[in-house]
């Protein structure tokens, strides 16, 4: 019979105490084979449909997130639909930002001059919400220290004041709950918490597609895209396919195969066993004095003053991140309560 533990151990081998899935996550056996067919396949002058992985994995990431499949869109950067839906805003749009917040979320609407970017703590975030916001764009978790914005907060202030929210969920789906049906735009790259191989990315639109200009469509837009190829798109993708990026096929042959292990593990099962994990971690610290920035329910851990020792301890085999002078550790499914406790044995020499 598989369980949790049995399904883990037959798909991550890890020869270190790998606890950097903020960065990115490893990668499954399974992901690792189909990608190694896919390129055999295409070194052998018989090339495998990877088009298909690419549907299967858009209808698992919808699976995952609560949506229909018709409203995800795939690409491979948040960055990318970040500057979509920023070019979609009218002139002079309020948007409200989290002070710090990831790069490729705010950066673009930044780009734009004539848009007013108001910047808050992320703990601001829905009291600042007001009459005349157009967008709230916030990451759900926070890379830097994995705090986690007030979602449901959000949602009532954006709701009382007809603000749009575009939630990034990088830092979250794969591990945290996320329904992304309560928001208008939901973005995520999937190469950290949902262990697929760089190059893939989903956006999640409204039924109405959300107002958004596809500004960068190509063939793949296309509502039937191998009649799509020359001059332009005669009719656009009905769906949120319209906004697909040109895929990195490689990486969707692989991504297909990892969303299907997250998905047969289950979120609510990935969610309870990362948090054990992170609030073993917590307690450790404590014992040690030390404190971490407070991220309550939250996977990734990041302690004040410690980034320093990352290189000793990736010279002790312990893969951990130095951000913002933070060190920080990001425990996921293929963690053990005795790589939580190498760490703190470590730090505490």
């Amino acid at each position: 019979m598989e369980t949790f533990e049995t399904l883990v151990r037959a798909e991550f081998a890890a020869k270190n105490t790998y606890l950097n899935t903020a960065s990115t996550g490893l990668l499954p056996a399974r992901a690792v084979d189909a990608m190694r067919a896919g390129v055999e396949s295409v070194a052998a002058g018989q090339p495998q449909d990877m088009f298909a992985d690419v549907e299967a994995a858009r209808a698992s990431f919808a699976r995952l997130v609560g949506v229909p499949d018709r409203r995800v869109a795939a690409g491979a950067s948040v960055a990318v639909y970040s500057g979509l839906i920023a070019a979609s805003l009218p002139e002079g749009a309020e948007v409200l930002t989290a002070e710090a917040d990831f790069t490729s979320v705010v950066n673009p609407f930044h780009v734009r001059s004539d848009l007013k970017v108001r910047t808050v703590p992320l703990e601001r975030i829905p009291e600042s919400v007001r009459p005349g916001t157009a967008l709230v764009a916030v990451s759900a978790a926070q890379s830097a220290d994995g705090r986690i914005v007030d979602l449901p907060a959000l949602r009532e202030a954006a709701r009382e004041h007809g603000a749009r929210t575009y939630i990034d969920a990088s830092q979250a789906t794969g591990w945290l709950p996320v329904d992304a049906d309560a928001y208008d735009y939901v973005s995520s790259v999937a190469f950290k918490w949902l262990v697929c191989p760089r190059g893939v990315a989903f956006l999640v639109v409204p039924e109405d597609l959300g107002g958004l200009d596809p500004i960068f469509a190509g063939w793949v837009a296309g509502e039937h895209p191998w009649d799509s190829c020359y001059g332009p798109v005669e009719e656009l993708a009905h769906s949120a396919r319209r906004f697909d990026e040109s895929p990195s096929l490689f990486s969707y042959a692989g991504a297909r195969h990892s969303l299907e292990l997250i998905e047969k593990l289950g979120v609510d099962a990935v969610h309870a066993h990362d948090l054990a994990l992170a609030d073993r971690f917590r307690a450790g610290l404590a014992g040690l004095g030390q404190e971490p920035v407070p991220a309550p329910g939250s996977a990734i851990v990041s302690v004040p003053g410690l980034g320093r020792r990352q290189p000793e301890l990736s010279r002790a085999g312990i893969e951990v991140s130095d951000r913002a002078g933070n060190l920080r550790a990001a425990f996921h499914l293929y963690n053990t309560a005795a790589d939580v406790d190498r760490l703190l044995d470590v730090l505490s020499g």
